[in-house]
């Protein structure tokens, strides 16, 4: 590639010459403040904050740029500490703060908020701009994301995460001047728009303008009553990021310490839902094999994601029918402990209040669907994020550093490393390709790595031939992450174009290891380090360290099968951890409750 000679602050670099003068700068050591700039997502120049000096062979440009959108050209001579940057820069951010709500000590952001940060790098102490603020707005209407517009500094980033990446497109820039706001249009609730729930544009927003909702009282009043037992579970992908909470580099497995900092919480029984990842496998992997042998609807789609789940009823009901009827892990997993679990210990199933810890924002919402629940008892209880269970940590005073290495609680906490990779795009996929493939070939096979399930590309595909019916046959497969990506493999076959036998989609990039629930990592720390990757490399190593590495192969499964279910795909199996999915309206109203008080708000 064609490279350019550029200068900055009196420093001369050798840069490829699509590069802007932000990564220039980045590569002579120089750190240019950003606020609106997420990399390869929203580079808008929006906010003003990362502008320059710039003289191009010795003639000035007349205003201050923004780096992040500046493409370098050969003898461009940059400055971005002199006092005229300093000024604007300042003046920029200043001009953000007025319009802000400053309550930071009680935000949910304090000390990991992007703004927040420059404000002490800047040394900004004092707001000289006084006047009318926007009027705030908040949505708190969803099971998953709240919506605060007191916090919003109209970056933009949420937006474009919604549209570009995603696909959806809920979110925009609505009204003109002054009051301009992001929010769905006119000015619906999250709940009442074709918003999935996959909290991308809370990883995305930099201030606390969107968060989740939280269940953390809920649950300390469960911890707190002596008539219930509290059961908690914990998804794969937390434990490659919870330790972010606490300083660890992105992608730190923990899993010793959570279950230490669970038990101290004060849960009852800490189990783990690489457990039920590995049921699901059974379920799954039987249904598949079922399909493809029987004539059934193919191809056939996992069902572990509920935002990719509700992205397709409201977008592709048509698929519907294609969707494994099995039901996410999550949920798996609570069925089980009301059922199986409360009947070996001798429990009142009424008096279990059952806990996830998720990096999902859309469990929540999951775990109120009406028809997740069996014989009158929800599966879950309540649904808490990889934050959620940092910030209880952190209040219950745990030092969670210090804290030694424990195992999760027996009979529901056993797990192989095909239950640990669920949380990693393709892995899903690969642990069912494990099972699958020693099912049919009546084998324990070796090679179980199915390198080309992974990574971070957008759509991957492969095939494996397997013997069915007694006959080699080439099982296609297709692995997408980001509902965009889905919509491209659903598109390609509906079109005819493609044909697969099994398809795995995570509405999150990445999978659940970038889920909207995971620890934030900002828009500065990104440029140095992909979490998609470093919390995904995190699990597949965690794969390689577990002397079990397939679903079937978990002793704690099979004496599930073999004291109560019976079978994957049986009777019981269907009754509890099978379910179904339904066409939805884009407008939908679920809850009557939630829908009196949304009548209420507006009478206000």
């Amino acid at each position: 590639m064609d490279k350019v000679n550029v200068t900055i602050n009196g420093i001369t670099v050798n840069v490829p010459k699509d590069y802007t003068v932000l990564m220039a700068a980045r590569e002579a050591g120089i750190d240019i403040p950003t606020l609106c700039f997420l990399k390869d997502i929203n580079e808008i120049a929006a906010c003003r904050v990362c502008v320059v000096e710039v003289d191009i062979k010795g003639v000035p440009m007349r205003n201050l740029p923004a780096s992040c959108v500046l493409q370098v050209q050969d003898g461009m001579n940059v400055r971005t500490n002199t006092p005229k940057v300093r000024n604007a820069v300042k003046m920029n951010v200043e001009l953000i703060l007025a319009n802000h709500n400053r309550e930071c000590l009680t935000c949910l952001r304090n000390g990991t908020c992007e703004l927040q940060k420059l404000c002490d790098e800047l040394g900004i102490d004092d707001i000289e701009f006084q006047g009318a603020k926007r009027e705030a707005k908040i949505d708190n209407l969803s099971y998953s994301i709240v919506r605060d517009s007191s916090k919003c500094i109209l970056c933009g980033r949420c937006v474009s995460t919604c549209r570009d990446v995603q696909g959806i497109g809920i979110l925009d820039f609505t009204k003109r001047g002054f009051k301009t706001e992001v929010a769905p249009a006119f000015d619906y609730s999250m709940k009442d728009v074709p918003c999935v729930y996959c909290g991308q544009c809370i990883q995305a927003c930099p201030v606390a303008a969107l968060r989740e909702r939280s269940y953390i009282d809920d649950v300390w009043d469960a911890i707190d009553d002596p008539e219930k037992f509290v059961v908690v579970q914990t998804a794969p992908a937390v434990r490659a990021s919870l330790g972010e909470e606490f300083g660890y580099p992105v992608g730190t497995d923990v899993t010793g310490k959570m279950v230490s900092a669970l038990k101290r919480l004060g849960f009852d029984k800490v189990f783990d839902t690489n457990f039920s990842a590995d049921l699901t496998i059974l379920e799954e992997g039987t249904e598949l094999l079922s399909r493809v042998t029987n004539g059934g609807k193919l191809p056939m789609i996992t069902s572990c994601s509920p935002g990719w789940i509700r992205y397709c009823e409201l977008n592709y009901p048509e698929f519907l029918d294609n969707l494994s009827t099995c039901k996410s892990p999550q949920q798996m997993f609570g069925a089980i402990v009301k059922s199986y679990y409360a009947e070996k210990e001798g429990i009142d199933p009424s008096k279990i209040v059952s806990v996830s810890v998720m990096p999902c924002t859309s469990k929540k919402t999951e775990a109120n669907r009406p028809e997740m629940e069996v014989d009158g008892y929800r599966d879950v209880d309540y649904s808490l994020t990889t934050r959620e269970l940092g910030d209880m940590i952190k209040r219950a005073r745990i030092s969670f550093t210090k804290l030694p290495d424990e195992h999760t609680d027996s009979i529901l906490g056993d797990y192989t490393g095909a239950g640990a990779i669920f949380g990693a795009t393709g892995g899903v996929m690969e642990a069912a390709l494990r099972t699958v493939a020693d099912i049919l070939t009546g084998k324990d096979l070796e090679s179980i790595e199915y390198q080309a399930v992974r990574g971070i590309e957008g759509v991957k595909e492969a095939s494996v031939v397997l013997p069915i019916g007694g006959v080699d046959t080439e099982v296609k497969v297709a692995v997408a992450h980001g509902t965009a990506n889905a919509a491209k493999v659903l598109e390609s076959v509906k079109a005819g174009e493609k044909e697969y036998h099994f398809i795995e989609v995570m509405a999150c990039p990445g999978g659940c290891v970038h889920g909207g629930g995971q620890s934030h990592v900002s828009a500065k720390a990104r440029l140095d380090v992909n979490p998609k990757v470093s919390r995904a490399n995190a699990l597949y190593e965690l794969d390689r360290s577990l002397p079990m590495r397939k679903s079937h192969k978990n002793p704690e499964v099979m004496k599930l099968y073999e004291d109560y279910l019976k079978e994957p795909n049986g009777h019981l199996s269907h009754k509890l951890l099978h379910t179904h999915y339904t066409k939805r309206d884009s407008y939908e109203i679920e809850q009557e409750e939630e829908f009196a008080k949304m009548l209420e708000k507006l009478d206000k």
